[in-house]
């Protein structure tokens, strides 16, 4: 059990990592099409974009479906972390950041500031070239240090 466990958690961490990759050379590269009208933002409340969704979602039920099938558990542990980290990336890319649901629009946490900030350096480029900060749950020193020294500046003023 605690195998499964462990697998469930590397899969999650290391879907950081294919995110990344994903968004910086799939998402900006050769389906930009689908991902160009979330940093050109339309009417409306659906986005090409949210195709993502589903793309990300089939590896994840194929995993525990099939797995689960077969009495394979590392395959479905695989699909239980991809799952996580969708879900993680629901709460933290469309609740957190850019808002379409107004569950959390109120913290002042450090954290939700710094993957605010992050990401809105990455929405400044509104074409697929010249992008920065790919990621999502981890972010780069120099988003960390620029929030700091806004609150510090804050704090002086006050």
């Amino acid at each position: 059990m605690i195998l499964y466990i462990v697998i469930t958690l590397q899969v999650f961490f290391a879907m950081e990592g294919i995110t990344w990759l994903t968004h910086k050379y799939v998402m900006h590269g050769f389906l930009w099409y689908l991902h160009e009208d979330h940093h050109q933002k339309g009417k409306g409340f659906f986005e090409k974009n949210d195709a993502f969704f589903l793309i990300f979602a089939i590896p994840s039920w194929l995993c525990i479906m099939l797995g689960s099938m077969y009495q394979n558990y590392i395959s479905v542990s695989i699909g239980a972390g991809i799952a996580m980290y969708g879900a993680a990336y629901f709460i933290v890319h469309e609740v957190v950041i850019h808002q379409r649901f107004k569950w959390l629009s109120r913290s002042n946490n450090r954290y939700v500031k710094v993957i605010r900030w992050a990401h809105k350096m990455h929405h400044k480029h509104l074409d697929k070239h010249d992008g920065e900060s790919f990621g999502m749950l981890w972010v780069a020193k120099k988003y960390w240090e620029k929030v700091k020294r806004d609150e510090a500046l804050k704090k002086s003023i006050v």
